[in-house]
């Protein structure tokens, strides 16, 4: 009799402590499953968020890294950078350029021994793969009496004065000045937002192109532009400049 208390006994025990045991597996279990779930969750809410961040402002780089824009044509490469002291004008080309809104699209206004001009989404040969609404009308003036138009000035296109008081810029076109003497007569007139570093060269090219009576070149000549993070330190070095100059 007393044997059979015992072993019954020693049974319920054993069942209590095999649920125990097992009930501490199933609520470590839930606990990783819930943590497997909340990473899933949170994995979900950043691949429909990132699409929508894309079209999002570029924050300006930090104090040692610039964005170096490369400007890809038929006749070579234009290389430049763009002023931190105008930071919408440099924010939204970077936004654009990124998203390929300058892909495809060709040198719209070409007057020789003045200025190349580009940045009119509506050239393009290529069916566009961004969304629209990434480019505004136009962005306010960031003019700035420190920032001449020499030589390889990057300057931001503009509706006149008449039609356009504020001297907003447009949203996507811009020029770069070919004259070797610059253009100072559009000094504190329009937002210049960028210097060309390299390929000074190939800017002279396009502008020597033949065009209509519109300034269009006769045979179109379109671009490619390419964003790229480096060092501050390597642009100087490169190609000797000095951002202490602008």
């Amino acid at each position: 009799m007393r044997a059979s208390i015992c072993g019954t006994l020693a049974s319920f025990l054993s069942a209590t402590i095999i649920g125990m045991i097992m009930g501490e597996k199933i609520e470590i279990i839930k606990s990783i499953t819930l943590c497997i779930m909340k990473k899933i969750t949170l994995l979900l809410i950043t691949l429909l968020v990132l699409p929508f961040a894309s079209n999002a402002t570029e924050p300006l780089p930090d104090s040692i890294h610039d964005y170096l824009i490369t400007i890809e044509t038929e006749y070579g490469d234009i290389k430049m950078i763009l002023f931190d002291d105008a930071p919408e004008h440099k924010n939204n080309f970077i936004k654009l350029a990124k998203a390929g809104v300058y892909d495809n699209i060709i040198f719209h206004r070409v007057i020789d021994n003045f200025m190349i001009q580009t940045g009119d989404q509506t050239t393009s040969n290529k069916e566009r793969d961004y969304d629209e609404n990434i480019i505004p009308e136009t962005i306010p003036a960031e003019i700035n009496e420190d920032y001449k138009h020499i030589y390889g000035a990057v300057g931001a296109a503009r509706e006149g004065d008449n039609a356009n008081p504020e001297r907003r810029s447009s949203g996507t076109q811009f020029y770069i000045v070919e004259n070797h003497n610059g253009a100072p007569h559009l000094n504190g007139e329009y937002t210049v937002f960028g210097q060309v570093m390299s390929g000074l060269s190939v800017v002279d090219s396009v502008a020597a192109k033949p065009t209509n009576d519109k300034d269009k070149p006769e045979q179109d000549i379109r671009m490619n532009v390419q964003v790229e993070e480096v060092k501050r330190s390597n642009i100087e070095k490169f190609y000797n400049f000095n951002y202490g100059d602008y």
